[in-house]
């Protein structure tokens, strides 16, 4: 058995110092530590999977970043471990506990999956080795994983079994203090059919933010019209992993606080991980807007309906603590709204009501994901934008 301040220390010698996931009863004195330790950052993400999108982000921002969960969560990962860590190469390190090991008395949910852990992580192309036990173990542990994502540009996983870190305290204080619910500005004044496109409201964004704004765009026709209407350096397409967009740009706006970020979501990915905007409400990037372009339908896949008419995506955003929310259809009201986010503190939430309409020959970026990253990489790390 080994301390946790022993496995971080060894962490940080290597510049992992960003740290997100979701609890595991086998994680709690290694969180529980990272929590109260001063060398680290910790997020708290409400999924396994916006919990990867968020490391990602941390990683574009030029910060080695660790993702812990149980095994059961891997199943959450599955979506970007495949769309975006692959394509993009985006390596992380990962820590999974592994329950419902063999011979292991432990809850049946965990049984199949305890079964085939190691098999799953072999067959999303993770190499992986077990959590190290020992403190004499943790080195040559860490230069593994180092080694082969400086390799491969994938995660590499740590199998933490039961028992393998010591107890530690959670001395904590989570106390937050009361903020008012910030009134959703704006209301939707076109009907249905006299509503913007979707192309032309990002281009109205584009036109109103500037060349230093950091710009991501969700999967599907989203990212591709942006790159239709011009291909620069500043924006990053994520091309799959739906839903992590957000998670992507609050990652990015968390290690770099005076970069301005602007995620471009759409409905049906905002509602794929809506817990990414509790996760945002709790944090507070100030320099975080979150435009959700919403034509009330899944467009790229055939135009089905998704269910966000029946949803108040501001008054959610306000709950979950946004300071600034607001609704616009009309070119007017979407400068207005825009150019009020971006002078004021964020993190704040745009509602853009689309119509359903798109071109048929409607391009895709033409570089790489990874080239796309690398690019975008260089653009996070111009002049001095980390503090």
């Amino acid at each position: 058995m080994l301390q946790a301040s022993d496995f971080i220390s060894a962490c940080t010698s290597l510049g992992y110092t960003f740290f997100t996931g979701v609890p595991c009863s086998f994680l709690k004195p290694l969180i529980n530590y990272i929590i109260q330790s001063p060398d680290v950052d910790y997020i708290a993400a409400s999924s396994e999977g916006e919990a990867v999108g968020i490391a990602a982000g941390s990683y574009l921002a030029s910060r080695k970043s660790v993702v812990m969960c149980q095994n059961s969560g891997l199943g959450n990962m599955v979506n970007p471990l495949t769309s975006l860590n692959f394509p993009f190469r985006i390596p992380l390190l990962l820590i999974i506990t592994l329950r419902g090991e063999p011979h292991l008395n432990d809850e049946p949910q965990h049984e199949l999956m305890g079964q085939i852990t190691g098999d799953l992580l072999e067959t999303l192309h993770i190499q992986w080795d077990f959590f190290p036990d020992v403190p004499e173990k943790i080195g040559m542990v860490l230069g593994r994983a180092g080694n082969e994502m400086a390799k491969t540009g994938l995660p590499f996983a740590l199998i933490m079994k039961k028992g393998s870190v010591g107890k530690t305290d959670l001395l904590y204080d989570f106390t937050k203090s009361n903020q008012s619910l910030a009134e959703p500005a704006g209301e939707f004044k076109s009907k249905p059919e006299n509503r913007m496109s979707r192309i032309e409201s990002i281009k109205i964004i584009r036109e109103t933010f500037c060349d230093d704004d950091a710009i991501i765009a969700t999967a599907g026709k989203t990212g591709r019209e942006l790159f239709t209407l011009g291909d620069t350096k500043n924006q990053l397409y994520v091309v799959g992993s739906m839903g992590c967009a957000a998670g992507i740009g609050f990652g990015i706006q968390y290690v770099k606080p005076k970069q301005h970020v602007i995620v471009l979501d759409g409905d049906g990915a905002a509602l794929m991980k809506m817990g990414t905007i509790a996760t945002i409400g709790y944090y507070k990037p100030e320099q975080f807007i979150h435009i959700i372009l919403d034509n009330e339908a899944y467009e790229s896949t055939g135009e089905q309906y998704s269910v966000s008419s029946s949803v108040d995506f501001c008054h959610v955003a306000s709950a979950c603590g946004y300071r600034r929310c607001y609704r616009a259809d009309t070119k007017d009201d979407l400068i207005n709204a825009v150019n009020s986010a971006r002078a004021g503190k964020g993190p704040s939430l745009i509602r853009v009501k689309v119509s359903i309409s798109s071109n048929s020959d409607l391009g895709r970026p033409t570089l790489k994901p990874y080239q796309v990253k690398e690019r975008f990489m260089k653009f996070l790390t111009r002049g001095d934008k980390s503090v």
